[in-house]
């Protein structure tokens, strides 16, 4: 019967304690550079974001990724859910304040271009993984993408310009050289689509980064990386407490579950009150009894070795001795009168 209502007991705080934490992870809040994806696969990108001081690997310095633009005249430089580490200056289009932000840009023709503003919440479209970046320069054109020409690559592009001398070639690619007119706000923005790396023996911090296009209006840059980051698993739970302490807990628990267990069981069964109330309250008195007489002892056993007692029976003892040895000197002093009595 007491174990009956032990294990109801136990099982009731177990329950509540497992509801409390489910809703707790249920409103805990993502960390930055992580999602979760609608089938609850976790997602880390933290791994392949470079932060400044800290390389990718020990023997090489702290460098953004880099990506060939190919057939497009310039190279970039991007980082994952945060500003790139090379230290930027004179961006176009770009506040002093907000150089530090930067998260993707390339250099042409001697000026630095912001592709984005950094950006640490990754998004699903769909079953892809996706991190945007937007706020960059202003495009280099001032007109919509729906009145631009069907975009030709840049080598494309080139051999026309190389096989005619036409003007209608030139006239095709003026767009581009046109700037932001006054009350044009569009910026250049990046879509960056996160691939899970299949290679077992790529390490967690490695990232690919590849340059796929950009559009017609030179507004939007589309990257693909791949990654074990993005891969996706399960969640690792940060552990407070050590194994003493998860050791600590149970062992509380176990207490307070007997102590509980055990005093329903007392009053409502046995229908003790007071102290009795308490499992095995006969054991933990006679336990309590025992205790109490061992402290009686150890105490009486060490006021008998204090220094100020130990010198007062050595005193005693000494009196006594030269009271014994008076007494025999009484002693043999009557038997000489005696005999000389006696004589």
């Amino acid at each position: 019967m007491r174990l009956y209502y032990s294990c109801a007991l136990a099982a009731l705080l177990w329950s509540s304690l497992g509801t409390a934490s489910d809703d707790k992870k249920s409103e805990k809040k993502l960390k930055p550079c992580t999602i979760r994806s609608p089938s609850d696969r976790f997602f880390d990108l933290n791994p392949i974001s470079v932060q400044p001081g800290k390389a990718k690997d020990s023997k090489s310095p702290a460098e953004s990724w880099h990506a060939k633009g190919y057939d497009y005249p310039a190279n970039f430089t991007l980082n994952f859910c945060g500003p790139v580490v090379e230290e930027l200056t004179d961006v176009e289009d770009v506040d002093k304040a907000h150089w530090g932000n930067v998260s993707a840009f390339y250099v042409k023709h001697g000026k630095t271009y912001s592709i984005g503003q950094q950006n640490s919440e990754p998004i699903f479209r769909g079953r892809k993984l996706v991190l945007e970046y937007t706020g960059g320069s202003y495009c280099s054109s001032s007109v919509s993408s729906r009145e631009l020409p069907a975009y030709d690559s840049w080598s494309t592009r080139k051999e026309k310009d190389d096989d005619d001398d036409d003007d209608e070639d030139d006239d095709d690619d003026d767009y581009r050289s046109r700037k932001p007119v006054k009350g044009d706000k569009r910026r250049k923005s990046t879509i960056v689509s996160l691939l899970c790396e299949t290679d077992s023996l790529a390490p967690p911090t490695e990232a690919t980064v590849a340059f796929v296009a950009a559009s017609p209006d030179e507004c939007t840059y589309f990257f693909e990386a791949r990654s074990k980051a993005a891969c996706g698993g399960i969640e690792k739970e940060t552990q407070t407490l050590g194994p003493g302490g998860v050791f600590g807990v149970i062992a509380i628990i176990a207490v307070l579950v007997y102590l509980v267990g055990g005093c329903v069981y007392q009053r409502t069964v046995m229908h003790q009150r007071g102290w009795r109330q308490l499992p095995n309250y006969s054991m933990w008195a006679g336990i309590a009894s025992f205790i109490g007489d061992m402290f009686v002892i150890l105490t009486s056993s060490c006021a008998r070795m204090i220094p100020g007692r130990r010198g007062y029976n050595q005193v005693s003892l000494n009196n006594g001795g030269r009271r014994g040895r008076d007494s025999d000197d009484e002693n043999r002093l009557i038997d000489e009168l005696d005999e000389s009595w006696n004589d």
